[in-house]
């Protein structure tokens, strides 16, 4: 069953790129999250949507939250991507693709996985979930969301 806004973000553990056990209780429910799956490393539409992330990066911590980049990739594939593009977020790896049955992240075109975003509050109650194929869009409606919920 996938996650929706209205649901309490679970908590769940993956390997991040220092290849240590990322817990998201640490962040989870204390600020904030901006958590997107997307299909895989170094490919155009990829890239595109973690260098704008990236290029939006202070954005996003000056509304008081964290980004979270979550792909299939290994640990050892998101290092080299990490450093390629300088990108300054949590990059976890899904390897066992347990994470994106957790939320429930539906493959896009039959067989590719999804593109999906959600934006979690700092009490870990899911605001946005958005899915498209556009790279670059959930960028854009995340900071949005994050601007409403600042004027609360």
């Amino acid at each position: 069953m996938a996650l929706k806004v209205g649901d309490e973000l679970p908590n769940f553990v993956a390997i991040d790129t220092n290849g240590a056990a990322f817990d998201s209780s640490k962040l989870i429910g204390k600020q904030p999250v901006v958590i997107y799956f997307y299909p895989k490393d170094n490919t155009p539409g990829c890239t595109a949507q973690a260098c704008s992330f990236r290029d939006n990066y202070q954005i996003f911590k000056d509304l008081g939250a964290e980004v979270i980049g979550i792909s299939a990739d290994s640990v050892t594939s998101h290092v080299k991507f990490k450093s390629k593009y300088q990108l300054p977020f949590i990059l976890l790896s899904d390897a066992d693709k347990k994470l994106r049955k957790l939320f429930g992240v539906p493959n896009s075109f039959i067989f590719l996985p999804g593109r999906q975003t959600y934006v979690v509050d700092h009490n870990g109650i899911i605001q946005m979930v958005f899915n498209s194929v556009s790279s670059t869009i959930h960028i854009e409606k995340a900071i949005q969301i994050l601007k409403n919920l600042n004027q609360k």
